[in-house]
């Protein structure tokens, strides 16, 4: 098993040093070509979201992190930075959606507690 982890996790390693070098182009044909031999792999769906994310690519940023929280549910750093992409979208509701589902599950998430209170305000 040891041996079946250390072989996915070199072309991760890989794809978020394109990341870090800022070759996006290029992550997201990769993490594209991984996420198609590895469509279960919650970590690529996050990654290709965030790279979308820096971007300010909300559509596919979107996209993205629904694939990751159909894998990993309620995943609270996932919720939030999908609340701050609605919010960007002045998608108020759904942000408070979000917000509010990751309070479920952590009432103690000051940045959900935060994010909510500013959402209300609006």
């Amino acid at each position: 098993m040891i041996k079946l982890t250390a072989l996915f996790s070199y072309p991760k390693r890989k794809l978020k040093k394109l990341i870090k070098e800022g070759e996006y182009k290029q992550a997201v044909e990769f993490g594209e070509s991984l996420i198609k031999k590895n469509p279960n792999d919650e970590d690529l769906y996050f990654i290709m979201g965030s790279i979308f994310y820096i971007l300010k690519d909300a559509k596919s940023t979107l996209y993205y992190f629904d694939k990751f929280l159909e894998l990993k549910e309620n995943d609270s750093e996932t919720l939030i930075l999908k609340a701050n992409v609605h919010v960007f979208l002045k998608e108020y509701d759904t942000a408070i959606e979000c917000c509010k589902k990751v309070l479920g599950k952590d009432p103690e998430n000051n940045e959900a507690r935060i994010l909510l209170k500013r959402l209300e305000n609006i």
